[in-house]
């Protein structure tokens, strides 16, 4: 069985913690969801070129690094592709086929693709265009992270009901400092945000964060290798940290946070108990009150607090705050639709035409939606919540459709009234009668432009005929301007055809009033 092929997003985060955070290659594997083996694999491949610190690495683009790390998987890449479009037109000629062009294409291309991957090329672009004891903890070592089985509630004013919330709590590793706070749920937006508030709380992030194997952090559940949620990866990137879950059945991975959740279910739920709170704020800011007096109560054990325990112990060893704080965004696995626009919640956004038919990762936050391949960003647009509607960007779009962003609708009415008003009650019909505008411009454009042909006064006659006849089409008008029938009188309608029906049986509308 053939091994997954590594992402260079995966490579990068290896040497990241590696020589950033200093971790063992155990440690690494468990995090980003390998094995040992390529850990050591990856470290090997960069030592060897040179790569020894992460300040070589990071300003390297993906294609970049992969022709460092993998140097005969990008020369492969870098083989000549076929030309599709050319290969389609020699197929048109007698004889000629897809095995003859092989062979003339490795004539002058003698590295070139074997026979089947070339075949393959000209296929998918035929497809396109057809548009997650006792332990010893270092300082600044570890976050444990989880969610209290118990749930504190609030009342709500207008109803009277109780509403259930979730109750957050991390506790650092080395002096057992407890961040908590209550939210609606434990849904990725929720948790992503705890985890933020968790950062601003301590000052700073710990080296690794051990979450339980919860499906708003953890993708993959796993015992050995546990894949992580892609924000969740990038907030760790963001505050310089690395997600290590804890593995299921393994009660001493999260012992800390399970005693730090049972500490706060005494400590905080219990003294809530015979309290009401009427909003979600209201209740937090008791919580915080309690969190507060929790840490500054002296442990038995150790004799100290575990605020003074935080400021001695883990406070220096934390990772630096970053400039600016994590803005949440959900990823969604997007595909290029025929017009090179991609959905997202019923709104679509385009990306560059050339990728219809593509996959692609979408990136959604509370004001933007960005388009990644392979980890580049191809295309970013302000969100919008306009329900089937489009976002377009000009520089997406084929050059034929370019043309049309500099029409309008009045532009193009305003040049069918001078050539007459029969041709302007056409041209207004035709785009009245689309969707969108703009779908009737190539018709209308090619109605006017029969005026350079047959003249202004042919055009407007038969334009005329074709309003009586209901035809609105292109196709319509150059048919009757090629017979000659805009010369043709046009013959009167017939009485009985335009008056009402007259009869006993037919009430009318005033039988209704």
């Amino acid at each position: 069985m053939a091994t997954e092929r590594l992402s260079m997003r995966k490579a990068r985060e290896i040497l990241r913690q590696k020589w950033v955070l200093g971790r063992s290659h155990r440690d690494i594997a468990a995090s980003v969801g390998v094995g040992a083996g390529s850990v050591g694999d990856v470290a090997t491949r960069a030592k060897a070129v040179g790569l020894t610190e992460w300040a070589a690495v990071e300003p390297l683009d993906e294609a970049t690094l992969e022709g460092r790390l993998y140097p005969s998987r990008a020369a492969e890449e870098k083989r000549p592709l076929p030309d599709p479009a050319y290969l389609h037109l020699e197929l048109r000629r007698t004889g000629v086929t897809l095995q003859l062009l092989h062979v003339e294409y490795l004539e002058k291309y003698p590295s070139g693709y074997g026979y089947t991957q070339f075949c393959g090329h000209y296929r998918r672009w035929l497809a396109v265009r057809s548009p997650t004891m006792r332990q010893t903890h270092r300082a600044g070592e570890k976050l444990f992270v989880d969610y209290s089985g118990k749930k504190p509630h609030f009342t709500d004013p207008k109803t009277g009901e109780q509403i259930e919330v979730e109750l957050f709590v991390a506790v650092l590793g080395a002096s057992n400092f407890t961040y908590a706070e209550a939210t609606y749920t434990q849904q990725g937006h929720d948790w992503i945000a705890s985890h933020v508030r968790t950062v601003e709380f301590l000052g700073g992030a710990a080296a690794a964060v051990v979450p339980d194997q919860l499906r708003s952090g953890v993708s993959r559940p796993c015992w050995y290798e546990p894949g992580i949620q892609r924000t969740y990866e990038e907030l760790a990137t963001h505050y310089g940290t690395a997600i290590v879950p804890a593995r299921p059945y393994s009660p001493r991975d999260k012992a800390k946070v399970e005693g730090g959740v049972l500490i706060a279910q005494r400590w905080i739920l219990a003294r809530l108990r015979n309290q009401t709170f009427f909003s979600l704020d209201e209740l937090n800011v008791r919580i915080a009150e309690l969190v507060e007096e929790m840490n500054d109560r002296t442990m038995k054990t150790y004799g100290e607090s575990r605020r003074q325990l935080f400021e001695r112990l883990d406070r220096p060893a934390l990772q630096p705050m970053p400039a600016e704080r994590f803005v949440y965004g959900e990823w969604k696995t997007v595909r290029v639709n025929i017009d090179y626009h991609v959905e997202v919640d019923h709104h679509y956004y385009s990306v560059h035409h050339t990728l219809i038919h593509a996959k692609l990762d979408a990136r959604i936050s509370a004001g933007t939606v960005e388009v990644f391949r392979r980890d580049e960003r191809i295309a970013s647009h302000v969100r919008s919540f306009a329900r089937g509607h489009h976002t377009t960007v000009p520089e997406h779009m084929p050059k034929q459709h370019q043309k049309h962003l500099e029409w309008s609708p009045s532009r193009i009415t305003h040049w069918a009234g001078t050539i007459g008003p029969q041709t302007a009650r056409l041209v207004g019909a035709i785009l009245t009668d689309r969707p969108h505008p703009e779908q009737g411009y190539r018709s209308c454009l090619g109605i006017l432009r029969l005026g350079k042909k047959y003249g202004d006064e042919r055009l407007e006659a038969a334009c005329a005929r074709a309003l009586v006849a209901g035809a609105r089409a292109y196709r319509h008008i150059e048919a009757i301007l090629n017979r000659g029938l805009d010369r043709v009188p046009l013959e009167p309608v017939e009485k009985g055809a335009t008056e009402p029906i007259q009869h006993e049986n037919v009430r009318g509308r005033d039988y209704y009033h």
